[in-house]
């Protein structure tokens, strides 16, 4: 009988590629993580794993292995989801992740709703870069997440994960000044070409976005500052140190002298779970409460308009701009 928790091992080596990053991420050692596949491999009677130096690929066996796992893993968790007793109502720990923007604007609102919903659940807000999500979820370090990505940056098929999306938002050029001339042509990245640039740190999502923004406008930006907070970045934007993407949830407080010109360019925030885990009470609460608490001007789907106004700061929006 082959056993799931070392199935599991398996399936993360198959997407991490070492025993010493499946170790870490699982709070093993890695002779423990060695042991428990050795172990797998009895029990499969065939190799699993092909060793060469400190390299460990898996076999034809083992990627077989792998996908019949997926379809074990999903039927596990509906297997959990039927089994919650549902009559007493939900209670226990409920783990989501998060990032910041959304904590403020979206997540806040949906704990207040899960905890008079569903007193008995005890919420626990990890914020994390969505490119951790995943790791994170499957490990079962979280429940569900919010996770995003941009025209520029789609999110990646994610084995053993499935998602819905949940809002839409405009993103916008932050600059102290509008670029003359571009408003009509929709697409105003380009004047900027020889500006320098504020960005989120390399590795983040947000980094990606802005860099292939200006690539895909005919150029490389020259990059003088790289911040995570947007109020920072629009901080920065405002004493003369650079232009910067910022996102619609990013701009919270009115910043004299920044201007926000739409662009034609969006972030969709998706909630993300385990495959096999839509059904479970905690989760579909989870999902009913965040969709409760979008704010009203992102609740648009593809091709509706946004509203055109941010009070206190001045919008210029090019003419094309699509929701």
């Amino acid at each position: 009988m082959l056993d799931v928790r070392r199935l599991r091992l398996l399936r993360e080596l198959s997407l991490r590629g070492t025993i010493a990053a499946v170790a870490e991420a699982l709070a093993f050692t890695p002779s423990a993580v060695s042991q428990q596949l050795s172990a797998l491999e009895r029990e499969a009677g065939v190799p699993l794993l092909e060793r060469t130096g400190r390299r460990v690929t898996l076999t034809p066996a083992g990627q077989k292995l792998v996908h019949h796992a997926e379809a074990i893993f999903e039927r596990l968790e509906q297997a959990t989801a039927d089994l919650v007793d549902t009559r007493r109502g939900l209670a226990g720990p409920l783990r989501i992740g998060t990032f910041p923007t959304a904590t403020r604007a979206i997540v806040l609102a949906a704990l207040a709703s899960l905890v008079h919903q569903h007193p008995g659940l005890e919420p626990m807000v990890l914020e994390i870069d969505p490119a951790e999500v995943a790791g994170a979820l499957r490990a079962g370090d979280l429940d569900v997440a919010l996770i995003h990505e941009y025209d520029f940056v789609p999110s990646p098929a994610e084995p053993g994960l499935a998602a819905q999306p949940l809002c839409t938002e405009s993103m916008y050029l932050a600059s102290t000044s509008s670029a003359p001339g571009e408003a009509a042509d929709g697409w105003v990245i380009g004047h900027w070409k020889d500006s320098p640039w504020i960005t989120a740190t390399p590795g983040t999502l947000c980094h990606a976005m802005t860099v292939r923004a200006c690539q895909a406008a005919g150029f490389t930006p020259h990059v003088r500052h790289q911040v995570d907070d947007f109020a920072t970045v629009l901080a920065l934007v405002a004493a003369g140190q650079g232009v910067a993407v910022v996102p619609h949830l990013g701009i919270v407080d009115p910043m004299p002298g920044v201007t926000l010109t739409r662009l034609p360019i969006h972030r969709r925030t998706k909630i993300a779970y385990r495959t096999g885990a839509a059904g479970h009470p905690a989760v579909a609460a989870t999902a009913v409460a965040l969709r409760g608490s979008v704010p009203r001007e992102l609740t648009c789907i593809e091709g509706t308009p946004l509203p055109r106004s941010i009070p206190g700061l001045p919008v210029v929006y090019p003419a094309s701009s699509p929701c």
